[in-house]
């Protein structure tokens, strides 16, 4: 069965979440190379997170794609802390408003997208059970 286009587009936001910390890992790399770390253990330790944190979008993304329910657990997940990272950011000063708005519009999105995935799989496990129970009679 092919995936409905909200399916793709969510698992699409989750993959494209993934490159993007693929991205910012590579900077973080970069900036280790040339000695901008302040402290060596703390910069390979977010590189190492950094990694893991994409990998596992990555897996979220492919597992939304398939219909998975730990995929759109798991991406809701990703989506509310990346929310809560971008109000959290609000604080600083000066305001980094690229920064929020980069993180906060499609983490906001996810969540929508994830959320009516999540509605629409209730539905149709729903109307299967009741199918089969209808079937049995």
């Amino acid at each position: 069965m092919r995936p409905s286009s909200l399916t793709i587009a969510a698992a699409a936001l989750l993959a494209l979440e993934a490159v993007a910390l693929l991205v910012l890992t590579l900077i973080e790399v970069f900036g280790l190379s040339s000695g901008d770390a302040a402290s060596l253990p703390s910069a390979l330790g977010l590189i190492g997170l950094s990694v893991v944190g994409a990998a596992g979008l990555a897996v979220l993304a492919v597992a939304v794609l398939r219909g998975r329910s730990f995929g759109r657990s798991g991406g809701m997940v990703a989506q509310i802390l990346a929310i809560a990272v971008a109000l959290s950011a609000i604080g600083v000063r000066p305001f980094p408003a690229v920064f929020v708005l980069s993180l906060l519009v499609p983490a906001v999105l996810g969540v929508v997208m994830l959320f009516v995935l999540t509605r629409r799989a209730g539905a149709e496990a729903r109307r299967h059970a009741d199918d089969a129970g209808a079937g049995q009679d």
